[in-house]
């Protein structure tokens, strides 16, 4: 890949990269609104579906609009990668922002009420895994909003390399393919 090739690259995983965070913040929304109501958290598992699909559509855009129709491998894993990488940190800003200033605990108190309902007490029990909860409540207590966003983010980029792979491999074209109209 040459310099202005990467150039060109990097611009569209950017662009890409805001529209995936957006989805990204809409999902987290949904999330948080489905402590409240069942529907919000349907609509968010909906978004986490539609994620890799939204990525393959937007690389699938870029190779034929601006690359003709071509692109490698390891060229289309690249710019799966980065599109993670620059949602995430756009996504990690927006959260860092949510919990410093609009959160005031909500999330753990939400998490917490969900705990201790009968059902769920009766699973922890079920499953020897009270210690183990409160231990993740309490490391989450201790967490400060950038802890949880550089989290996310290396979550994000861990995703786009994993989800990249199997994109960039049904995403890749190394020819057109002309049809013969006779």
């Amino acid at each position: 890949m040459t310099a202005p090739e990467y150039i060109q690259l990097k611009a569209y995983a950017r662009i890409d990269g805001a529209l995936l965070s957006v989805l990204l913040v809409l999902f987290f929304a949904s999330y948080i609104g489905g402590f409240t109501s069942p529907i919000y958290g349907l609509f968010s598992m909906g978004i986490a579906v539609v994620i890799p699909f939204f990525v393959a559509r937007r690389l699938r855009k870029f190779r034929d609009e601006d690359l003709e129709g071509i692109i490698s491998f390891l060229r289309a894993w690249a710019y799966v990668i980065l599109v993670f990488f620059y949602a995430g940190i756009l996504f990690a800003i927006a959260q860092c922002i949510y919990f410093a200033y609009f959160d005031n605990g909500y999330m753990l108190q939400s998490l917490t009420e969900a705990m201790n309902t009968p059902e769920a007490t009766a699973m922890i029990a079920q499953y020897n895994m009270g210690d183990a909860m409160n231990e993740s409540l309490h490391l989450m207590q201790s967490m400060r909003p950038i802890d949880i966003a550089l989290n996310s983010l290396t979550f994000l980029i861990t995703i786009g390399i994993v989800l990249g792979m199997p994109i960039a491999a049904f995403m890749q074209r190394k020819h057109i393919e002309v049809k013969n109209e006779q």
